[in-house]
């Protein structure tokens, strides 16, 4: 192999070949990673303000809300895990929403309204966003004492109202996208798009001045500037001119939790770090400890053996998730209102049980009942930021599906989140909808320790898809000792619902071009029913690592790695 090729490819007998586009990013003093390098560089000027990575963290999340209003607006909802270096502590933060008070199965029925689930679109998928106020919470918990909100949203209103200029990968999302704000927002569809009533180009200027007026409230007047005042009342007027129940009570009385995130043991002293439910974070770990227990007891050959990408090891890694989504489905839910048994679903019985239900050569149809099949877009934005002082930050935003509801409040600058498509209109059901209950979740930030100690925050945006991302970029870092990223530029696969055989929902199987024909052949002719993604395609997700490790001096090297499938990359910082 010459110079030139070794540096696009990855090509030896544990892995199968691949392209990889990009270096990892190495730093002393910190990375900002995410989807957007104007993002990343709000990020940055926080950094170089004296704020720490919860900071940068809220600056970087506000500049997306602007540059990727598919994917995240401010009436969206937020979780993100923090460590702090001086006390050696991983906290997380729920910031999800929850259904308006009113909201019940038997109101839905009283409106004609029945079904498995709620349509997508429909303005009673909108929870209580609870982004802004997660911002808020975590820069007054987490921060460095030094940036207030209004630091941290000064870049995000900067570039509001003098322009941005939109990339690739964020226009053309945009541009599929263009039909649901024009659908289901009319009337307000204009302010997020061009004067002309396009979609932004890449290299498109792009200014939005109600976005930046809604972050001045939020600015200025902390939580109560979105849940109390002119922003709450505009989104409260619009849900309810569409037949909604949301009230201003509801955004005045709406709080983020702080939580214990939950943890599962892997390989070589590191352990997975998530947070709880109503978050799917556990169905990553519940991949991870099975396959542990595969491990363990023989049923799987020494990991030593594995062939990245190969048949066996994709067939593995395509059963394993069956059996985490079927638990995800059953158990998945707010622990506030329902009892989810999260403890016991990772304890060793449990996962090793699991474990012995796996059989190398036998394909199981079924596919968790009700998930939606996701559609091809990463309708989320996950980043990773650490920085000089060795504080990592792992952080996640979202409007659930692409734009939303599509719903945009008059003046706003934003639309809102159709969280509560994930309610299941069953009373019997874990995850039944409830006034003033969250929703299951599938925004999961992610944390990696070794031996007690920091190792890595990273996340893999979009959907369903996050746990299985999670999953499979681990074992390209531990398993395959691939770089961090390396790792993300590995084709993915991403498991959905496929066809309702005899009552069953089979699981389709969706495969990322780059992976051999050899191996979809393999695999088909054993059962599994396969369908061809292009390369990049935002099925598979758009991840971040940033990774800590100590040299023998004993200072810190930041080592990081940004998805080929967004527009951004790891940004260094240097004090």
């Amino acid at each position: 192999m010459s110079i030139d090729q070794q540096y696009l490819e990855v090509d030896d007998s544990k892995t199968l070949k691949f392209s990889s586009r990009r270096s990892a990013v190495h730093s002393l003093d910190g990375i900002v990673s995410c989807t957007q390098p104007m993002a990343a560089a709000a990020g940055m000027k926080i950094l170089r303000m004296g704020g720490n990575a919860i900071d940068a963290a809220v600056a970087t999340a506000a500049v997306l809300c602007l540059m990727e209003p598919t994917m995240v607006s401010p009436a969206g909802d937020m979780f993100s895990l923090f460590y702090n270096a001086k006390d050696k502590t991983l906290k997380g933060i729920n910031a999800s929403g929850r259904s308006p008070a009113a909201l019940t199965i038997d109101y839905l029925a009283s409106k004609g309204i029945t079904g498995h689930k709620l349509p997508p679109n429909s303005v009673h998928c909108v929870t209580v966003p609870g982004g802004p106020a997660g911002w808020v919470d975590a820069i007054e918990a987490w921060g460095s004492g030094k940036i207030t909100i209004a630091d941290a949203l000064a870049p995000a209103i900067e570039l509001a109202e003098n322009g941005v200029p939109i990339a690739e990968i964020s226009s053309n999302l945009w541009y599929r996208g263009y039909y649901i704000i024009t659908k289901n927002s009319p009337e307000n569809s204009k302010d997020l798009l061009m004067p002309d009533g396009s979609t932004p180009k890449q290299g498109d200027l792009w200014v939005n001045k109600k976005l930046a007026a809604t972050y001045r409230e939020i600015a200025k007047h902390g939580k109560a500037g979105f849940y109390e005042g002119v922003v709450a009342q505009r989104i409260v007027d619009e849900v309810q001119s569409r037949g909604g129940v949301m009230t201003m009570d509801d955004l005045k009385n709406h709080t983020s939790t702080f939580i214990e995130p939950i943890s599962v043991e892997w390989m070589d002293g590191m352990t997975l770090w998530e947070c709880p439910p109503n978050g799917q974070g556990i169905l990553a770990q519940l991949a991870v400890g099975i396959i542990r227990e595969m491990i363990a007891d023989k049923i799987v050959p020494p990991p030593e053996e594995w062939v990245l990408n190969s048949a066996p090891y994709l067939h593995m890694i395509i059963e394993v998730l069956k059996m985490a989504f079927r638990d995800g489905e059953e158990y998945v839910a707010d622990p506030e209102r329902a009892k989810v048994p999260a403890a016991a679903l990772l304890e060793k019985s449990y996962l090793n049980k699991r474990a012995h239900e796996f059989d190398p050569k036998v394909v199981v149809a079924q596919y968790a009942p009700g998930l939606p099949k996701t559609a091809n877009d990463s309708d989320t934005v996950y980043l990773a930021v650490t920085d000089k002082e060795g504080n990592a930050c792992s952080f996640i935003n979202s409007v659930a599906g692409m734009f939303g509801t599509g719903i945009i409040p008059k003046d706003s600058g934003f639309t809102l989140l159709n969280r509560g498509v994930n309610f299941l209109l069953d009373k019997t059901a874990l995850n039944a909808l409830e006034g003033g209950k969250r929703p299951y979740h599938t925004i999961i930030p992610a944390m990696l320790t070794k031996n007690g100690e920091i190792y890595a925050a990273y996340g893999v945006m979009g959907g369903f898809m996050q746990p299985q991302g999670h999953l499979q970029v681990l074992l390209n870092h531990t398993v395959f000792k691939l770089d961090e990223q390396k790792s993300l530029d590995v084709p993915r696969i991403c498991i959905t619902p496929g066809k309702v055989v005899d009552g069953v929902t089979n699981t389709l199987v969706n495969i990322e071009a780059e992976i051999s024909a050899e191996v979809v052949a393999e695999l088909k002719a054993m059962g599994h029913d396969i369908e061809l993604q292009k390369r990049y395609d935002p099925l598979f997700g758009r991840g971040q690592i940033i990774r800590l490790s100590k040299t023998p001096s004993g200072k810190t090297v930041h080592s990081a790695g940004s998805d080929p499938r967004g527009d951004g990359q790891s940004f260094p910082f240097f004090d």
